[in-house]
């Protein structure tokens, strides 16, 4: 098996590769055991019937022995009737134990894509993600119940047939050993070449479960820009590759089977012509022939189903290091020590902080350079920049969605790369611009952002902090179902969901990007009262565009070029820098 088994990704065996499911797999090893030798003394119970017949050929039958022949009927319906309860129990055994090793692999898989850092996202497109948790566990689940069993069976009842074989003649036995040989370094050849297309026909399927994607999350843009034409075009072209590699597939597997089919076919041929002329010359008998070709027969399904069984192998190991390719993801890591409790009241600091993508490229500018900011206790600072200047990324810097490139940033004097992912996600609550909310009801969306604690007088508090009050109009109120993506509720509507989010836990420190801008007027006019009151208790840094988003704010910071150009007033600002003063103008965002 390891030498017909060759991965598509650096030679690595697929044996190897196959190996890594153990420690799902050893749980259960008891009832696959079980279940594989249930499966080998069902399969050998079929060699037996050779051996039935041939007492039968050779004595009821040339004695003229009726009842000798009824008797072996009789022991051949029981053996049939024996070996069919076999088979079923097998899949009992295997049916309940392999559903809960898929379910394990496919929680541990959703486990890690959350503790994967936002930058490993950005990388992967959702559909390979998808195909992972779906299409390569369910080849796994197929190969642990099928394949790996029935190639121990398959591999126990050859030997056990053969054996058999060379003890009733050992010369038409060694006529049926003589395509081995030739069978393995055919098998080999096309098993090496069926692993490069398996595995690029499970990334294709990634691709298509992409495109599917996106063309569902963003059917109202297809429609309204009247694209379904070309996202009908580019599926067509996707599924009309997969299906040419699918095509390729099935010439391989219809060529390994058709000489794993021909050669033993071939093979026994040979072994019936020159066991009927010995049978003529009296040197062997009958029912010792009919016994062997019977052996011989029974073992057409084991051998020729071994380069099925192999193929669905390769497809396996491919999806098991499809899995693990994800799975070997580094996760996002906290440190070993805590950082102890810093001043009682520092705020916000950015100490020489700098940032560029992990991906980008050695010689690209940072996004973000040098960048100094101390934002006071209780103080509301607006980040005020054009478009590309890096207002987004430095906010996502604050709660760890990524981490600086240098520098630091403190929160009350703490350190947060000195903090667990999770306690800085305590201290900082946060509402990004595009609002995500998720299908599931409006109340749990908004509770998400509060301690496990929080109750309806939390949620009425947040919903009012953020003119939310359209939620007591909904037909459950907030038990309504909102949907995926939140898509039967307007901009503005997700937009102060994501921002009661941002409130609801009334955190130590608040990061806002550009929150009210799918907002009307008259409704931004009435959540900037209200976050007033909310901003008097917290430490906030919220990205503004507006000038009426800007007021809200103590002071403001203008990032140009990924640096703080200054920090001041809005009034100071539009008094003596001229970017700032165009930008509030309605300049370029």
């Amino acid at each position: 098996m390891s030498t017909t088994l060759e991965s598509a990704g650096g030679g690595r065996s697929a044996v190897r590769t196959l190996t890594r499911l153990w420690p799902y797999v050893r749980p259960v090893r008891k009832r696959l055991f079980w279940a594989a030798l249930v499966a080998i003394v069902a399969s050998c119970t079929s060699l037996v019937f050779p051996l039935i017949l041939k007492w039968m050929v050779d004595g009821p039958v040339a004695d003229g022995d009726t009842a000798g022949v009824w008797l072996g009927a009789l022991l051949l319906l029981g053996l049939g009737v024996a070996e069919a309860l076999l088979f079923g129990f097998r899949r009992w055994l295997v049916a309940r134990p392999l559903a809960g090793v898929e379910a394990a692999m496919r929680a541990d898989l959703f486990r890690h894509l959350q503790r994967l850092p936002v930058a490993f996202h950005d990388r992967w497109a959702s559909g390979q993600l998808l195909s992972r948790g779906t299409t390569d566990l369910m080849l796994i689940r197929l190969f642990l119940a099928f394949p790996l069993t029935f190639m121990v069976v398959n591999g126990a009842t050859i030997l056990v047939g053969v054996a058999l074989l060379l003890a009733q003649d050992w010369t038409l036995g060694l006529v049926l050993l003589a395509p081995v040989v030739p069978l393995v370094v055919v098998v080999s050849y096309f098993e090496a070449r069926f692993a490069d297309v398996a595995r690029r026909a499970q990334d294709q399927v990634g691709d298509l479960t992409t495109v599917v994607e996106e063309s569902v999350l963003g059917i109202r843009i297809i429609k309204g820009f009247g694209r379904h034409r070309s996202q009908a075009r580019a599926f067509r072209e996707l599924s009309r590759t997969l299906r040419g590699t699918e095509l390729a597939k099935a010439r391989l597997l219809a060529a390994i089977w058709g000489v794993i089919t021909t050669l033993p076919e071939l093979a026994i041929g040979a072994a019936l012509v020159l066991g009927s002329v010995r049978v003529a010359d009296g040197d062997l008998s009958a029912g010792t022939l009919v016994a062997f070709l019977s052996t011989a027969l029974a073992l057409r399904w084991p051998v020729e189903s071994m380069g099925f069984l192999l193929a669905m192998s390769q497809e396996a190991a491919t999806a098991t290091e499809r899995y693990f390719e994800v799975l070997d993801a580094e996760q996002e890591s906290d440190p070993d020590t805590v950082a102890g409790d810093g001043p009682a009241a520092d705020g916000m600091r950015f100490e020489g902080v700098s940032f560029h993508y992990p991906d980008a490229d050695d010689d690209t500018p940072p996004v973000l350079s040098r960048i100094d900011l101390h934002v006071r206790t209780g103080e509301t600072m607006a980040l005020v920049g054009a478009t590309g200047s890096g207002k987004t990324t430095l906010t996502a810097l604050v709660p760890r969605l990524h981490d600086v490139s240098g520098g630091r940033i403190t929160l009350d004097g703490q350190d947060i790369a000195h903090l667990p992912r999770q306690r800085v996600r305590e201290l900082v609550s946060v509402a990004f611009e595009e609002p995500t909310l998720f299908s599931a009801s409006v109340g749990e969306n908004v509770l998400m952002g509060a301690a496990a604690d929080a109750g309806e007088r939390d949620l009425d508090h947040a919903l009012s902090v953020a003119q939310a009050d359209f939620v007591h109009d909904l037909p459950q109120g907030a038990d309504t179902q909102v949907g995926e993506q939140g898509l039967s509720l307007s901009g503005g509507q997700r937009q102060r969901l994501a921002l009661a989010r941002a409130v609801v836990g009334r955190p130590r420190f608040l990061v806002l990007d550009d929150p009210l801008s799918a907002l009307d007027v008259h409704t931004e006019a009435l959540v900037e009262a209200a976050l007033r009151r909310v901003l008097k208790d917290t430490t906030a840094l919220v990205v503004a565009h507006r000038p009426s988003t800007v007021l809200l704010a103590d002071r403001v910071a203008l990032l140009s070029g990924g640096r703080i150009a200054a920090v001041g007033t809005h009034q100071e600002l539009l008094r003596d820098n001229a970017e700032y003063a165009w930008l509030m103008s309605g300049g370029a965002k």
